[in-house]
């Protein structure tokens, strides 16, 4: 089976069985071309056992892929001349690499996984960087006005904080989405005011994530005096966020907005577009909320995941301590 060929099975099969987004294939894509591009200047070891090296055989043969492919290319990661990867970088590179040689030995073009006991570098622990509440409220009061395009940065703005998704999520999110708890489960509820989000993360998952009051009302702002606006520019999409010529709002647009409000409130080198999520469930452990219930309000897989904010809370907790206790220093 050509390495080309296998790649493309192999993309297929994961748009196809996981669902991924076009956004997630094309990193897929881009890290296995970048693998083939150099396990093809490799050359070619006829050595026999599993850590032989295929070279340029495997772009002829995947069944030629070898461990030693696997490893070399973290290897040349790290040292590239033109200047070596990030731990990170790498070890989403060769995740993508392991996942299509495990596809390949499932297949059958492999008899064994050659990516199974290769090992990404350890990665230094990063906590997420979350802003405070008051600098929150600030980006948030940054965007001020009524015309179509401040209702609509405010909306899109108080959504993030108010759910915790990410950009790409929130873009992605359509009129209908933004609903109430009857709505969703289809009986009456004894608060039908009580507004929720449908999310669809990573793998194409759904989860319900509610709305609070500031961000309902940006919302609702935004959708009777703004949104008709933008949408008689366009052609007509359910997508709640509008661009200025009524065609859904770009992550590259959505990224535009908030660094302009951070800039405004003076906080341009502390806000990224995850600053949302990171604070978002920062500020809830901070204020007593179970790691669990975060965990599903993310829409993390595990709550290992979840729980590195607890490391920013504990972190809050020690200073605190050791600040306001008589007897926490000498």
């Amino acid at each position: 089976m050509p390495f080309e060929r296998a790649v493309q099975d192999y993309l297929r099969h994961i748009a196809i069985e996981r669902g991924l987004s076009q956004h997630t294939l094309s990193a897929y894509r881009r890290d296995l071309a970048a693998f083939g591009d150099w396990v093809g200047t490799q050359p070619v070891v006829d050595s026999a056992g599993a850590d032989r090296a295929g070279g340029a055989a495997v772009l002829e043969d995947v069944g030629r892929l070898a461990r030693a492919d696997l490893a070399g290319f973290v290897q040349h990661l790290a040292t590239r001349p033109e200047g070596p990867l990030a731990p990170r970088s790498i070890a989403r590179m060769l995740s993508s690499v392991r996942s299509f040689s495990a596809f390949a030995a499932a297949e059958g073009w492999l008899p064994l996984d050659p990516g199974a006991s290769v090992r990404p570098p350890k990665a230094p622990m990063r906590l997420p960087k979350a802003i405070s509440v008051h600098d929150m409220e600030r980006l948030l009061g940054a965007v001020v006005g009524d015309e179509p395009a401040q209702l609509r940065d405010r909306a899109l703005l108080e959504l993030l904080y108010a759910t915790g998704a990410r950009v790409s999520e929130a873009v992605g999110l359509s009129v209908d989405d933004v609903t109430t708890l009857s709505d969703v489960d289809g009986a009456p509820d004894e608060d039908t005011d009580v507004s929720v989000v449908r999310v669809t993360g990573k793998g194409n998952k759904q989860r319900i994530v509610p709305l609070g009051s500031y961000a309902r009302a940006a919302v609702d702002a935004y959708l009777v005096r703004a949104r008709p606006v933008f949408a008689a520019r366009g052609t007509g999409t359910p997508a709640l966020f509008l661009g200025s010529r009524g065609a859904r709002l770009s992550r590259q647009s959505a990224w535009l907005v908030i660094q302009a409000a951070a800039e405004r409130a003076g906080l341009a080198a502390h806000v990224s577009p995850h600053t949302f999520r990171h604070s978002f469930a920062t500020h809830l452990l901070e204020g007593g909320a179970d790691v669990r219930v975060v965990q599903e309000l993310l829409g993390h897989a595990s709550v290992a995941t979840t729980q590195i904010y607890t490391l920013v809370t504990a972190d809050m907790l020690r200073d605190v301590y050791q600040t306001a206790h008589p007897r926490a220093r000498r």
